[in-house]
């Protein structure tokens, strides 16, 4: 064989595989990346803006990591022209940002802030002119801190009538230009950790009966306030939940144990989910609360199961792994062994099926037809080399692997429509501070200065290929 041939056949060898024979993600597919308000923005005493209950949990001494807050945080507030170029050369065409409750209204209720929203009209104008859709969240965990110390926060339905009185005042004057409002993020984690757990704001360690009745005043929020986008927004706007559903996994995948996934996936997202999607708590969750049930009205779930035009899913990780069972629940959880493997984040297991069973049980159990994949992404180590490159190639086995379980619900037809990875940038990752870092951008946060990681240019060719790669 000669030289030439030889460099001829290397090169066939080494060409990029036939993508056109690969499953690839639906046409129109959105690509985008999240944030949150509290994390990123910073600038907590301009414009009027009010405390939340994060401005004087993260003050606490010892509540967050090195003794962290967001008082700066990315200086967003400032930065966002910059933010928005960084979105725009990942190719991104949708951004999932949250509204900050206490900049709107700065006691919680009353009389709206004139400047509460001048921020959020200078950024949807700067994403619009990058081509770059928004979807909004309501609410992300900001709570106005005067809506705890006047009526106990979410123990109180005050709060739920609250939100809803601010999200319609949002709809009515963004939705000329935001056709997406997430109401409430993660309603299971900032319930549990915040009100039960008390590592989150507002650091309370509430009574069993007391969680569920703020877990039901929040599912109520949810509900009044899609009521009141529906009133206030512009014709066409869309609305539903962002939330972190308790996916289970069937530990292998038989008709039994997909059954049983399937049961444990309603049952385990009773207080949430479930509620909302079929307008009844399930008849474990009421039998296992017994005298600690929230308590509520029909009319209370009449307005929880408002109807929702899509619903937005965080995956990071399968809660359990089931197996069917002969009991009264049709299934077990299996316990996760010492060695089962994580990220940088000890609790985030790594379990890529997460990312086909979350969205196709949505889909089955409630015939959800529109579903946005609002969270995935991964913290890592992320140590800069002496050039300053981040070459986080675990980040980057992270998301293939989650991205071809994506790739496999779409492919047999689950209706996702969208996805945002978690996060555009490095922020102050809650009580975990500025130490875990689960960006796309690096931040250095004494200086502002934002680095592309690696990961970066693997989203950018996702986006670019509407494929994993």
């Amino acid at each position: 064989m000669s030289a030439e041939s030889g460099l001829a056949n290397a090169s066939k060898e080494n060409s990029l595989p036939n993508r056109s024979l690969r499953p690839g993600f639906p046409s129109g597919f959105l690509w985008g990346t999240a944030t949150s308000a509290y994390q990123i923005e910073g600038a907590v005493n301009e414009d009027e803006r009010g405390p939340s209950i994060w401005d004087r949990h993260a003050h606490k001494i010892g509540n967050i990591l090195n003794n962290g807050n967001a008082d700066v945080a990315n200086d967003h507030f400032h930065l966002y022209k910059d933010d928005v170029q960084l979105m725009k050369a990942l190719g991104a065409k949708a951004y999932r940002f949250s509204i900050a409750w206490p900049r709107v209204f700065p006691a919680g209720a009353g009389a709206p802030n004139p400047k509460g929203l001048d921020f959020y009209d200078r950024l949807l104008d700067e994403l619009l002119a990058s081509g770059i859709e928004p979807f909004a969240t309501l609410y992300h965990w900001d709570l106005p801190l005067a809506l705890q110390d006047r009526h106990g926060g979410w123990l109180s339905r005050e709060t739920s009538e609250a939100f809803a009185h601010y999200a319609g005042h949002v709809a009515k004057r963004l939705s000329d230009r935001v056709k997406h409002f997430f109401t409430i993020n993660e309603c299971s984690r900032f319930v549990n950790l915040g009100h039960g757990h008390g590592s989150d704001a507002p650091g309370l360690k509430l009574s069993r009966a007391e969680l569920n009745q703020v877990r039901h005043n929040v599912a109520l929020g949810h509900g009044l306030a899609v009521r009141s986008i529906r009133t206030q927004g512009r014709a066409g706007t869309r609305v539903g939940p962002a939330e972190n559903i308790v996916t289970c996994v069937p530990a292998i995948e038989t008709p039994a144990n997909i059954r049983a996934a399937e049961i444990a996936t309603r049952e385990l997202n009773a207080g949430y989910l479930t509620v909302m999607l079929e307008g009844k708590y399930t008849d474990a969750f009421l039998a296992d609360a017994g005298k600690d049930a929230p308590q509520f009205t029909a009319e209370d779930l009449d307005i929880i199961s408002s109807p929702i035009d899509f619903v937005g899913l965080n995956v990071y990780m399968p809660e359990h792994y089931v197996v069917a069972a002969d009991n009264a629940q049709g299934f077990a959880p299996l316990p996760f062994p010492d060695s089962f493997p994580h990220m940088d984040s000890a609790w985030l297991k790594i379990g890529p099926e997460a990312m086909y069973w979350g969205p196709r049980h949505v889909a089955k159990l409630w015939d959800v037809k529109s579903i946005y994949i609002t969270e995935n992404g991964t913290s890592a180590a992320d140590q800069p080399d002496t050039a300053g490159n981040v070459y986080d190639v675990d980040r980057i086995m992270y998301l293939r692997n989650y991205l071809t379980q994506l790739q496999r619900a779409t492919s047999e037809g689950v209706p996702v429509l969208g996805y945002f990875l978690w996060s555009l940038m490095d922020n102050f990752e809650w009580t975990d501070g500025f130490e875990k870092r689960f960006g796309l951008y690096r931040v250095d946060f004494n200086t502002q200065r934002r680095t592309p990681k690696l990961s970066a240019s693997f989203y950018r060719e996702i986006i670019a290929q509407n494929a994993v790669v």
